[in-house]
Order: C-alpha cells, then sequence, then structure tokens
C-alpha cells in the first residue's frame, strides 16, 4: 500500500484495517542514542547567519551541528569552573610556538 491509500484508510475511519496494516508493517530498528546519558532538547533561535557559520564549522569538523554546539557549550561551562577544555589544534598551535626560538 502506498502512503496516499494508507493516508486515505487513516481518515476514512476504517479503525479495523487500519489496525491490520500496522500489524502487517516489518520491524524497523530505531537509531541508537549518541550518548549513555539521558538528553534534554532544547530549542535555540539564532540569526541564519550565525547557524550557518556554525552549521559550516561542524561539517569541516566532519560532525553535527548539535553535536558542535554541545561541545561549545561543554567548553564555556568547563571555562566557567575553571576545568578548561582545549581543542586539539589549539594545543598544537601553543606547543609550536614554545618551539621557536624568540629573538634576543
Amino acid at each position: 500500500m502506498n502512503r496516499n491509500d494508507a493516508i486515505k484508510q487513516f481518515h476514512g475511519g476504517d479503525d479495523d484495517r487500519f489496525a491490520e496494516l500496522i500489524d502487517s508493517g516489518h520491524p524497523v530498528e530505531l537509531p541508537t542514542p549518541d550518548a549513555d546519558v539521558p538528553m534534554v532538547s532544547r530549542s535555540v533561535r539564532l540569526p541564519l547567519e550565525t547557524y550557518e557559520r556554525v552549521r559550516s564549522a561542524a561539517d569541516a569538523r566532519g560532525i553535527g551541528v548539535t553535536t558542535l554546539m554541545r561541545q561549545w557549550i561543554e567548553a564555556g561551562l568547563a571555562d566557567l569552573d575553571d576545568s578548561a577544555t582545549v581543542s586539539l589544534a589549539d594545543v598544537r598551535r601553543a606547543l609550536a610556538a614554545l618551539s621557536r626560538p624568540t629573538a634576543a
């Protein structure tokens, strides 16, 4: 049965036939949560330009937008309680700067 036929049956009030249709469906696997801890979903309103910048940054890292936002929030919170989280790129830049000879 295609989608349109299913919609017609649903809105047509043929509950018995619709129940049979649901029962005859194939089981599907639900996606595995990406974290072991419970997550809370929140809506954040961003200017389009800001969102596009975040999306580009996430794409460049090969991760999802919400994953990147979560990382940034966690880093900001770590900064508040002095348990600073820094990116590997920042660490590499700092180490590279230390290895350069300074002018005397």
